[in-house]
């Protein structure tokens, strides 16, 4: 069975997931919980909601409404000021929901139909939604971050300047 399109929404996530944990990685207990800016949610608080969505999307992913009734939402937003760690263990379980219910398809199954708050999806809706979902998170936390780290910040990608030492690295010398 073909997996092609499943492989590359599963890399895509994977991409979204190691992005977001490299800022993550560069942030303090406290700047992880401080807000970038007057009424934006701290990184804890943006984890904290992915994980809810994840749990609740991808557990049963293809057999029950991806909004789960012992979802909490609302309660997402408050920080509830876990220590990295821990805040770390709730991210990684819910980007497990997400692999885990992934792992089994086939592009087949791309076709199937799921519910969302009981509106019909089909699967690869379904994935779409959360592919953009996740990665305006992944802005978010990488921004946000990016902010609290001020002058130590690493950069993620090729740094300003960095395209024609980058691309020589790469083996990529464009043409003229």
């Amino acid at each position: 069975m073909s997996r092609v399109a499943i492989e590359a929404f599963e890399q895509t996530f994977a991409g979204q997931k190691s992005l977001a944990e490299r800022a993550i990685a560069q942030m303090s207990d406290a700047q992880m919980h401080a807000s970038a800016a007057p009424g934006m949610n701290p990184i804890a608080v943006i984890m904290r909601h992915m994980a809810g969505n994840m749990r609740s999307r991808w557990t049963d992913f293809l057999t029950a409404d991806g909004e789960k009734p012992t979802r909490d939402r609302d309660s997402e937003f408050a920080d509830d000021h876990l220590a990295s760690e821990a805040l770390m263990q709730r991210w990684d379980d819910g980007w497990c929901c997400v692999f885990d219910a992934l792992s089994p398809l086939t592009d087949a199954d791309l076709e199937r139909t799921i519910t969302i708050r009981g509106q019909p999806h089909t699967v690869a809706r379904a994935i779409a939604r959360q592919i953009d979902h996740y990665g305006y998170h992944t802005g978010q936390i990488v921004t946000f971050a990016r902010i609290l780290a001020g002058d130590q910040w690493r950069h993620l990608s090729v740094p300003p300047g960095g395209t024609d030492a980058f691309n020589r690295s790469m083996g990529y010398i464009p043409s003229v």
